[in-house]
């Protein structure tokens, strides 16, 4: 597989009611590879939902105090910090004052618990 550069202007950018997903390399975005990396941002006061995905992901913190709760342990978080959240781990990310991370994982993952409808689903900045 050949080397791939991703643009600012080439990034794809999806938002839900907690946070920014910004895509920075995943399959559907390059045409390559198995693993995905993305941006999140999260405003002050931003705290997702309870929820798991099948696969391991790592979460870098670029700027912010956040907190994470894995599986019911509570992990506060400061810049330059790395939390690598196991598959099927249950977790919640809140912001605190705000926070923006760089989180690495498997394309093409899924959410499998703590979706809406309760099916499993591919969010877009992982597919």
């Amino acid at each position: 597989m050949p080397a791939v550069l991703t643009r600012p202007a080439d990034t794809r950018r999806s938002q839900t009611p907690n946070a920014v997903m910004t895509t920075l390399s995943s399959p559907t975005l390059t045409n390559a590879g198995e693993l995905c990396v993305w941006r999140v941002e999260m405003t002050a006061g931003q705290e997702g939902p309870v929820h798991a995905f099948d696969a391991e992901q790592v979460w870098l913190v670029v700027a912010g105090q956040p907190t994470i709760e894995v599986d019911g342990d509570l992990f506060t978080l400061a810049t330059g910090d790395a939390l690598q959240i196991p598959a099927l781990a249950a977790r919640q990310v809140r912001a605190g004052d705000g926070a923006t991370f760089v989180v690495c994982s498997r394309a093409g993952s899924q959410v499998v618990a703590g979706t809406a409808d309760g099916e499993p689903v591919t969010p877009p900045w992982v597919a």
